[in-house]
């Protein structure tokens, strides 16, 4: 399962199966980019997944009152919406950090940002993944991957279109807002691959990386941003080898994206759903999660070597798959 020999370093480092709370045998979890998500988009998947007791996690915009007034619908700007998030946030869903808002926000504006949701949910974000069409994005595009090879063979992938396009990590840019990550979230997502089995393809996560560090710590997840890739990859076999290694997955989305079929929710995806809820799994946020993978093993600094494994790796994933 797991194709990683390191040398020197412990198996505790590399291990991807644990006793989780409540003799439960694996964990799953959703981290939904609000992209595009209107309350008619989003409310079907939510009510199902509250009904099923799948607690996920929900990225959101408090909103950036610079930005195009159009796209408040989908953001905290909208009293409907924000009623809305207010009552996710009742039912034990968590609400994570997709930026200040749809589009490219100033230091001031994430600041702004981030104390919003402080006063409006009660806490700053303990989670976040990163928007693609923010410029204020950390460590991002091209500098995700370390050295000159791996930065080369993902600019000529991406026909050099992120390239040094993202400044959030850099002080000498008027979107840097880094230092207030680094104070305020805890969490911050970072590679996409294709298996189910998160843990197995990051065993490390929640890791932090010295050389990006700003971030206190990194977690992945799986590749699933529509339905359709959700679909193929949430499969019952892959469950069952979920189940089986004991593993824990945490699926990335959008349920803007192919969801909502005719004005109702995705058959497929009630059925999967439905028949995931029945399995002995651990259906907990992602921070929850996380807070526990960290509790287990310890606050892990990513090393050298496991750094270049996983950068490798998905790198030819995105090569492969155009993953996130």
């Amino acid at each position: 399962m797991l194709k990683y020999n390191p040398g020197a370093i412990s198996p505790e480092r590399c291990r991807t199966k644990y006793s989780w709370p409540g003799g439960k045998k694996f964990a799953f979890t959703i981290f939904d980019d609000p992209d595009y998500q209107t309350i008619a988009r989003g409310r079907a998947a939510y009510d199902l997944l509250g009904d099923l007791g799948i607690l996920t996690t929900k990225g959101i915009w408090p909103g950036n009152p610079a930005g195009d007034p159009s796209e408040w619908r989908w953001t905290c700007l909208d009293p409907e919406y924000l009623k809305w998030m207010f009552e996710l946030q009742a039912k034990g869903f968590e609400l994570g950090w997709h930026g200040a808002g749809p589009r490219t926000s100033r230091r001031q504006e994430t600041l702004e940002g981030l104390e919003k949701f402080r006063e409006l949910f009660g806490s700053y974000p303990l989670t976040g993944s990163q928007h693609f069409d923010c410029n204020e994005n950390m460590y991002w595009g091209d500098q995700r991957l370390t050295g000159k090879l791996h930065r080369g063979i993902y600019n000529l992938f991406t026909r050099g279109t992120h390239h040094n396009r993202y400044s959030g990590h850099l002080k000498t840019s008027d979107l840097w807002w880094s230092d207030l990550c680094r104070q305020h979230m805890k969490y911050v997502r970072s590679f996409a691959f294709k298996s189910l089995n998160t843990l197995a393809e990051c065993p490390f996560m929640p890791y932090h990386d010295p050389l990006r560090p700003d971030v206190n710590y990194w977690y992945c997840s799986s590749e699933g941003a529509k339905a359709a890739t959700f679909l193929q990859a949430v499969t019952d076999q892959a469950l069952d080898q979920l189940e089986e290694e004991g593993g824990a997955c945490i699926m990335y989305t959008h349920f803007a994206y192919g969801y909502i079929e005719d004005g109702r929710l995705n058959p497929k995806f009630r059925a999967l759903m439905e028949r995931l809820g029945k399995r002995n799994g651990w259906f907990v946020p992602v921070g929850t999660l996380l807070n526990f993978l960290q509790e287990q093993k310890g606050q892990i600094t990513i090393t050298t070597e496991e750094r270049r494994w996983l950068e490798r790796r998905w790198l030819l994933h995105k090569i492969r798959f155009g993953s996130a």
